[in-house]
């Protein structure tokens, strides 16, 4: 920021000070917290929290959000004593199922740069004697895992920042929060108004309120966990002095939803087992002014029928436990969201408005740090995507959905789940004109965004006997087995060969017109934009450091009128605020910006057939010379009349067609009938998602996020320096793919039949280089296909190894594309 900016925090619990705390680190001097409880111990989740940190995730984000945590805590002390117990972590298995989704964490572990190991039952016994070994299957130990003293670090954060000039506001409820000209001036209190430019909230469970004073929809829903302290335990008494009461790990028993920490001679133990207990924070009524570790708004009365079957099993795990009791028990409240992330980030719409919200103290330091990087720089060093307040779709923000989806989320906590498992409610929620004739062929769904995708048409299944033996796929093993079927690679086939029909829908749309619209987005992307009508242009938005916040088709189709196809709805809320920027700088250049996906449809329609099938429905000229590739013009199909970009995401001749939606099914039952001549099937995103890999192309978010430049990633090609400024140029001067010190790589599998999914670490020497971002089997190519980053040093034919559930899986570094990489299929 050019000037010192006042900012308000509202909320003093571990989020709301350390973000205090790392602002103050940044150089900004004017922060206001404002506490409705009292300081020290506020009464939010905060003050009851057990304290115990697992870092690994399948999140690289929250697992560096951890990591970071971590390291912050365990240098935050006072008198000798720290706010961390590097106590390590252990977690069990007592099924085999379990067994392998260690194995699968133990990966995680290695990719996100967490130390771990696996380890066998003796082990798991020494580091826990309290275990029944005849139980345990095995384990993973993570050493720098522990335990956080969340309330004492709220407290040295408020005197370390109060000493740097932090003014801390307790007992002092926020009211509302007072704008002018679409910016937050500041935050109403019965004390009087607070003169603010930024206004963050830290509230905790009570972020739904205090976002809804700004118009805001904060997706999350209080849940109340159960956490019980026992009598003491026979085998815990006479162990010396233990820092903090604790000595032994924190112990995960997540086949039966259960944790453990030691509390001295007690056995803390908290219980995600029983059914959800939804609370509204809005009828716990305001802090009172004492609160203490028995009585705080966060902790409502123990129900111990719920904790019965928790503590059964409990018994069960550690049988030092059969001659305890439960001595004190509590319903602990915390927040879960609709995907089980955090919500952090800026407001879509009221400008200065910040909001770190269903942060669990494992995360909260590496959140604090990011939110008050955003704050300063614009920009978080860690991917802030999977977290951001705007990756929602409106129909996930409904109090229905939230409240489903987040109750479902407390369920699965510690499920076993498949990075492609779907919800099994709500479903149906967006379909699109082609979701009838998708059921009448069989389509299987999964979910995304709420939209309904067909993956494959088991109408499609008798073409799997006709596959040639080139094309057939290999046996996967069972848990690639899952959300998949050998069908997807007729569907590919069919593609390569004949002609297919994609559901291209879901993929989001925006129309950004205006006599400033050509301004906007010259100024947002990395490509020259400023074309004659019916140019087609890929490139990229990055940040301000070079990272890539997303890539996007940018289609010219008049003077002042653009068709942008986006990634999701944080791009949707980035133009948006930077349209407004614009008009409030330049009133006669303004900018509409407006998500058209829900009133259109789009059909791929791709193959080598793909010409001849739509010539036989349009007058329209769609030879190389009517429309060259990275073109678009509008046309009518049997009748419809469309928009046709000469795109294509897998790699063969064709177009995306786009029509209104409610001529949706019409275009699709004309394309359908006339296709039936020329073989055309209708084919779903396991074979696209397989042919995009073969052609190299990028899946930003998986492939590619704001911790990534553009030369890293391989879409250094989008970058036009020569068109002038735009954001992120300047950080990109004197970089290129050959200064990089890592770059996305393709592998093929040496074996030609072993499918990984993405996130495995890859390892050189025996040594993490890099992980896996996408994977798939490559029909066209009869092996699987995977993308890594990985250190530049590496050359095209060395050899690494990807670690798939325990097992090294050898793969090689291979030029890429590995299809078509002359592009003739494509433009001819």
């Amino acid at each position: 920021m050019t000037s010192a900016p006042r900012i308000v925090i509202i909320g003093a619990g571990i989020v709301g000070t350390n973000l205090a705390d790392e602002l103050v680190a940044r150089g900004v001097t004017e922060i206001t917290v404002v506490e409705q409880g009292p300081l020290g111990l506020p009464g939010g989740s905060t003050s009851h929290a057990p304290g115990l940190v697992f870092q690994t995730n399948p999140s690289r984000s929250m697992t560096l959000f951890a990591r970071y945590t971590t390291s912050k805590l365990l240098a935050l002390e006072h008198d000798g004593r720290s706010c961390f117990n590097p106590v390590g972590g252990l977690e069990v298995a007592t099924t085999t199922e379990r067994l392998a989704e260690l194995k699968r964490k133990h990966g995680f572990a290695a990719s996100w740069g967490v130390e771990a190991r696996l380890v066998d039952v003796g082990e798991c016994t020494r580091l826990h004697p309290l275990l029944d070994p005849a139980i345990v299957l095995g384990g993973l130990h993570i050493p720098g895992d522990g335990l956080a003293l969340s309330a004492r670090a709220a407290s040295l954060l408020i005197e370390r920042t109060r000493a740097a000039g932090v003014t801390y506001l307790g007992g002092m409820p926020v009211t509302g929060i007072t704008q002018s000209g679409g910016h937050v001036t500041g935050v109403e209190t019965p004390g009087g108004l607070i003169p603010a430019d930024v206004v963050v909230s830290c509230a905790g469970f009570w972020g739904v309120e205090v976002g809804a004073m700004v118009g805001l929809r904060v997706p999350l829903l209080p849940l109340a966990h159960q956490y019980v302290t026992t009598t003491p335990v026979a085998q815990l008494q006479g162990r010396g002095e233990r820092p903090d009461g604790a000595s032994l790990p924190i112990l995960r028993h997540q086949d039966r939803d259960l944790y453990f920490r030691e509390h001295g001679d007690r056995l803390g133990i908290g219980s995600y087992g029983h059914r959800p207990m939804p609370v509204v924070a809005a009828t716990l009524g305001a802090t009172p002014a004492h609160v203490d570790e028995q009585h705080m708004p966060s902790r409502l009365r123990f129900t111990p029928d719920d904790f019965a079957p928790a503590w059964s099993a409990s018994r069960q795990l550690l049988p030092a436990l059969r001659e305890a009791q439960v001595a004190d028990g509590f319903n602990g409240i915390f927040s879960f969201t609709p995907d089980g992330g955090p919500i952090i980030g800026r407001s879509p719409d009221v400008d200065g408005f910040y909001v770190a919200e269903a942060v669990w103290v494992t995360h909260s330091a590496g959140v604090a740090r990011a939110v008050a990087e955003v704050i300063t720089t614009g920009r978080s060093q860690v991917d802030l995507a999977e977290c951001d307040v705007s990756r929602f779709e409106a129909v996930q923000t409904t109090t229905a959905y939230v409240s489903e989806t987040a109750q479902q989320n407390f369920v699965e906590v510690y499920d076993i789940l498949h990075p492609l498992q779907p919800k099994d409610s709500p479903r149906g929620l967006r379909v699109s004109p082609f979701h009838a004739r998708h059921r009448e062929l069989g389509a299987f769904f999964l979910e995304g965004g709420g939209w309904e995708r067909p993956y494959w048409f088991e109408t499609n299944a008798a073409l799997v006997d006709q596959l040639p033996s080139e094309w057939r796929p290999t046996e996967r093993d069972p848990w690639a087995s899952r959300y998949y079927s050998p069908i997807a690679a007729a569907e590919a086939w069919k593609t390569r060969t004949a002609v297919a029909m994609y559901d291209m829908t879901p993929l989001k749309r925006l129309e950004v017109c205006g006599p400033g619209a050509v301004d906007l987005l010259q100024r947002l992307t990395t490509g020259d934009v400023a074309k004659r009508p019916g140019a087609v242009t890929y490139t990229l938005l990055l940040d301000e450091a070079g990272g890539i916040r997303s890539d996007i088709t940018v289609a010219r189709l008049d003077d002042e009128s653009f068709q942008v196809g986006v990634n999701s709805q944080i791009d949707l809320a980035y133009l948006t605020r930077e349209a407004r920027l614009q008009r409030r700088q330049v009133p006669e250049r303004w900018v509409q910006v407006r998500d058209i996906t829900g009133g259109t449809c789009c059909i791929g329609l791709w193959g080598p057939l793909s010409r001849d099938l739509v010539t036989s429905v349009s007058t329209d000229d769609f030879s190389n010379d009517g429309l060259k590739y990275f073109r678009a013009k509008r046309a009518e199909i049997g009748g419809v009349p469309v928009t046709v970009m000469r795109l294509s995401y897998v790699g063969e001749l064709g177009w995306e067609i786009y029509t209104s939606a409610d001529q949706g099914q019409r275009l699709w039952d004309v394309l359908w009938q006339a296709g039936q001549a020329h073989g055309v099937v209708a084919a779903g995103r396991t074979a696209f998602n397989a042919l995009r890999l073969e052609k190299g192309y990028r899946s930003w978010g998986t492939d590619m996020t704001t911790e990534h430049n553009p030369f890293e990633a391989g879409v250094g090609f989008a970058v036009k320096a020569a068109k002038g400024d735009f954001v992120g140029r300047s950080a990109l001067e004197g970089v290129s793919t050959d200064t990089v010190a890592r770059r996305l790589r393709c592998l093929t599998i040496d074996d030609g039949r072993s499918v990984v999914l993405g996130k495995e670490p890859v390892r050189r020497d025996g040594v993490p280089v890099g992980y896996i971002t996408s994977a798939a089997y490559g029909y066209t190519i009869g092996k699987p296909i995977a993308y890594a980053y990985l250190p530049s040093s590496l050359a095209e034919g060395d050899t690494v190894e990807i670690e798939y559930f325990g097992t090294a899986v050898s793969a090689t570094v291979t030029p890429e594309p590995v299809y078509d990489p002359a592009m003739t299929r494509l433009r001819g």
